[in-house]
C-alpha cells in the first residue's frame, strides 16, 4: 500500500477540442471577420465612394450571412423591461414604427421571422415595404435599410406599413456614418440578402460599480501606460481615413501587428497597472464576457446552416477574440482577411 501511495501521480491528458472535427463529413462553415473603425468617429466624415473598393472585395467573397455590431430587438426588449439594470436609453425607441404597425418588439420579431421563412425569390415592392416596417418595429434598422435599398427609387415611398415618418427615417439612414449601414446593409442589399444580423451584447459587461468616476479614472490611467505605440497607429489611421479610398485603411486595421498592439493595450497593459479598486480586472472580465456572447450570437446565425460563408463586421478591437473563439468551434474555419482585401 505504501508503495502504491508513493507512486507519482500521472497527469491526465487534456481533451483537445480543436481536433474533434478532423474527420467530420459535410461542408465546413467559413467565417471572415472584418475589423472596422467606427465610421461615426471619423472627423469630417468619409468621402463619397470611399467605401466602394472595400465593398467590391467583400462582395467577391460572397457571404451568405452578414453580422453587425448592433444590439438586436430581443435584447432591446429585455433592456426595456429592466430599466434599473440597463437604463432607459439602451436602444433607440420604436415609437413611430409601433404606431404604424401596431406591433411591440416581440410581435414584430415574430412577424419578421414568419415572413422570412417564406420569403420569395422576387418579392414585390409592397412586400419589401411591409417587411421594412416590421424590421423597424423590431428595432432592427439596418435590416430595414437592406429592404429599402432593394426597392426601385420610384418605389421608395410611404405605403404598406411605411408611414411618411418611417420613410423619412430610412432616407436619413443613407447619410448616417455607420459601418452597419454603409458597409453591411449596403453589401447585403447588393448581394440580394433579406437582412443583416445584429450580434452585439452588453448583458455581460454592464458592470455594477459603487463609484463609476473612480473606475473611469483607474481605467484611463491603466490604458495610458501602454498607449504610446497605439497612438502611433491611430495617427496613421486618422490620415488614411481622409482618403478617397478607404481600402488601405481597412487593410491596416486588420493587420495582425496592429491588432496585437490593440489587444495588448486593452488587456495586458491594463492588467499590469496598479489599481486599488481592481478596475482593469473588472473591465477585462466584462470585455471577455461580451466577446463570448457576441461570438455565440454569430454562431447562432449559422447554427442551422452549416457550410455557409459568413462575414462579421465588428469593431477592430474585437477581431482577435472573434478569430480565436469562432475558430475553435467545430466545423468552422476562419478566413484570412488579408487575401480578401488585397
Amino acid at each position: 500500500m505504501a508503495m502504491v501511495v508513493a507512486l507519482p501521480a500521472v497527469a491526465a491528458t487534456p481533451v483537445d477540442l480543436t481536433t474533434l472535427d478532423r474527420e467530420m463529413t459535410g461542408p465546413r462553415t467559413q467565417v471572415l471577420v472584418l475589423g472596422s473603425v467606427h465610421l461615426s468617429e471619423i472627423k469630417g466624415g468619409i468621402q463619397p465612394g470611399a467605401l466602394e473598393p472595400l465593398l467590391a472585395r467583400l462582395a467577391a467573397y460572397k457571404p451568405d450571412i452578414i453580422t453587425i455590431e448592433n444590439i438586436d430587438g430581443e435584447q432591446c426588449d429585455l433592456a426595456a423591461r429592466h430599466p434599473t439594470v440597463y437604463g432607459d436609453d439602451y436602444c433607440a425607441d420604436t415609437d413611430d414604427a409601433r404606431t404604424a404597425t401596431g406591433l411591440q418588439i416581440p410581435a414584430a420579431l415574430e412577424r419578421v421571422n414568419a415572413t422570412l421563412a417564406d420569403w420569395p425569390a422576387k418579392p414585390t415592392p409592397a412586400q419589401r415595404r411591409q417587411l421594412a416596417a416590421w424590421f423597424l418595429a423590431a428595432n432592427d434598422r439596418p435590416s430595414a435599410y437592406v429592404q429599402w435599398l432593394q426597392l426601385p427609387v420610384s418605389e421608395r415611398l410611404p405605403g404598406d406599413g411605411l408611414t411618411p415618418a418611417l420613410v423619412t427615417m430610412l432616407e436619413g439612414i443613407a447619410t448616417r456614418q455607420s459601418e452597419s449601414y454603409q458597409i453591411a446593409s449596403q453589401l447585403a442589399a447588393r448581394l440580394g440578402h433579406p437582412r443583416v444580423y445584429p450580434v452585439d451584447d452588453h448583458t455581460g459587461d454592464n458592470l455594477t460599480l459603487p463609484d463609476r468616476k473612480a473606475f473611469a479614472r483607474e481605467m484611463e490611467a491603466a490604458w495610458k501606460t501602454g498607449s504610446a505605440e497605439l497612438d502611433k497607429h491611430i495617427a496613421e489611421e486618422d490620415e488614411m481615413a481622409k482618403g478617397k479610398d478607404l481600402l488601405p485603411l481597412y487593410r491596416y486595421l486588420n493587420d495582425p501587428e496592429r491588432l496585437n498592439t490593440l489587444a495588448k493595450v486593452n488587456v495586458s497593459a491594463a492588467l499590469k497597472a496598479h489599481s486599488p479598486l481592481q478596475s482593469p480586472q473588472k473591465w477585462v472580465n466584462g470585455w471577455e464576457i461580451r466577446n463570448l456572447r457576441m461570438v455565440a450570437n454569430v454562431a447562432q446565425t449559422f447554427r442551422e446552416r452549416p457550410g455557409v460563408r459568413v462575414l462579421s463586421v465588428v469593431g477592430a478591437s474585437h477581431k482577435p477574440w472573434f478569430d480565436q473563439w469562432l475558430g475553435r468551434l467545430a466545423g468552422v474555419d476562419i478566413v484570412d482577411v488579408e487575401p480578401v482585401l488585397r
